[in-house]
Order: C-alpha cells, then sequence, then structure tokens
C-alpha cells in the first residue's frame, strides 16, 4: 500500500530523516518506535505532504505522491492525527465530525440559496453518520460538549472520528497514547484494532508505549537518526541489541 524508498529530509545541514525505506501491507497495523530525535515525526510529516522530502519516493497505493500536498493525499484516502489534537475547540464534538467529509453542498454559497432541500439532505446524512461515529466511540455523551472541554483521552477519540468521516484507507497516528488515561487508552486501543480487523483500515503508529506497540502492531519498525534500524515483529524488535542501544545508549544494556 504505501511504499518509501530512501528517503531524505535536510534542514539547513541537519539530516533529520537519512535514507529511510520501508513498505507498509494493506490491512496491517505498522508500528513504529524509537527514541526522540529519531525522525518519526519528520517522516509522517513527509508522508502526509506536509514537508516534501529534500531526496527519495514515497508510492501510495502504487502511484508516485512524492510531490503531493496534504489535501490531495487527504482526497486519496491518507490520513493523519496528531500528538496534540487538533481540533477546533469552540465547535461541539459533533460539529467536529460533521465538517470533515469533503465537497458538501452547503459549502458553495448559491447552493444555500437554489438548491437547499439537496443541502439538507445531504447535512443531515452527515449529521446521522457523525452521531454514529460518536455511537462507535462511545462519546455520544459530548456529542454537544465543545471539543475544547474534553479531555486529552477524549479528544484522541474525536480525532480518530475525524478519520472515520473520510475514505481513509491508510491513517497516520501520532503518538495516540500521550496525555491518555489508561482507561480511556485501554478504549482507544480497542477502537483502533475494530478499525483495522472489521473495517479494512490500514494505520501506522508512533507510539512510546510499548503495551499498545505489543497489542497491536505487527510489523514493529525501530527508528534511529533518521534511518530504519530494525524491522519484524515485537519480540524480535525488542530483543534486538541495537534497539536497546539506541533507547539505553549502551551496549552492555542492549547484551543484558
Amino acid at each position: 500500500m504505501l511504499e518509501l524508498d530512501e528517503l531524505v529530509m535536510d534542514f539547513s545541514g541537519f539530516r533529520a530523516v537519512n535514507g529511510c525505506s520501508f513498505r507498509v501491507e494493506e490491512g496491517s497495523i505498522t508500528g513504529l518506535i524509537g527514541p526522540n530525535g529519531a525522525g518519526k515525526t519528520t517522516l509522517f510529516n513527509l508522508i502526509a505532504g506536509a514537508l516534501q522530502p529534500t531526496s527519495g519516493t514515497i508510492r501510495f497505493l502504487g502511484q508516485d505522491v512524492t510531490a503531493l500536498a496534504s489535501h490531495q493525499l487527504f482526497h486519496k484516502g491518507l490520513v493523519r492525527t496528531f500528538q496534540i489534537p487538533h481540533e477546533f475547540h469552540k465547535l461541539t464534538a459533533l460539529e467536529n465530525l460533521m465538517m470533515v467529509p469533503p465537497s458538501q453542498p452547503g459549502e458553495r454559497l448559491f447552493s444555500n440559496w437554489l438548491a437547499w432541500r439537496r443541502v439538507t439532505s445531504v447535512e443531515r446524512d452527515i449529521e446521522t453518520r457523525a452521531y454514529e461515529t460518536l455511537e462507535f466511540l462511545e462519546l455520544t455523551h459530548v456529542a454537544h460538549e465543545r471539543a475544547g472541554n474534553l479531555s486529552g483521552g477524549q479528544k484522541k477519540l474525536l480525532e480518530l472520528g475525524r478519520t472515520m468521516m473520510t475514505d481513509a484507507r491508510l491513517v497516520l497516528l501520532d503518538e495516540p497514547a500521550a496525555g491518555v488515561n489508561r482507561t480511556l487508552l485501554r478504549k482507544l486501543e480497542t477502537k483502533i484494532a475494530i478499525l483495522n480487523k472489521e473495517r479494512g483500515y490500514t494505520f501506522i503508529l508512533i507510539e512510546h508505549d510499548m503495551e499498545m506497540i505489543e497489542k497491536l502492531c505487527a510489523p514493529v519498525i525501530c527508528m534511529a537518526e533518521g534511518r530504519v534500524l530494525v524491522e519484524g515483529d515485537f519480540q524480535t524488535v525488542r530483543s534486538n541489541p541495537q534497539v536497546l542501544e539506541a533507547y539505553l545508549g549502551e551496549t552492555t544494556g542492549a547484551t543484558a
């Protein structure tokens, strides 16, 4: 589904991504781990079209999308969430979901005057879909609450819900566990697993919570210094001396 070939990203002499290559299979949940500064978020920004690589190629669904911007990738089904949720804090949780689907007729001024029945019908369908999404996420009790008032975990669930309001094929999740209490984290894990197994979503997941990585991800890719250090199942990656050295900073600790 996704192919990265020798991606490089330089910032004024600093190489944040250094010849990174890997593949993501359709229907998988790929875990992306590594110490802080390994280049994981920069890599996400490249895949999502927020940055253009210095060199290298990104292919999505067999097409070269290296030069495409985020909004173009969105329409192809590649979407992302953020470590710090980007909700519209003055809108309700329901409204945050309703504004996601693209090309709504109500976005055009004259449609509201000349085709108001169609505008109303489409908006009603979108509202129904948004409520169903909130029901799936167990957030119906905050449907009319301003998104800015939600807890950190609820905001992460709402971000996941926004991806469900699109025709997403590949979802990039950037540290979904960050700032989430353990109860909501377990709920978030369950929802991701259901979306993957029952609804066909493919995920790439950046995360420092190894329990979450172990439960959800296969394969797991460890990055260090902007490149892929090792790739494999969780147990293989966790026990790799290079991975432990990257995290602990000492080979003796890795051997142990």
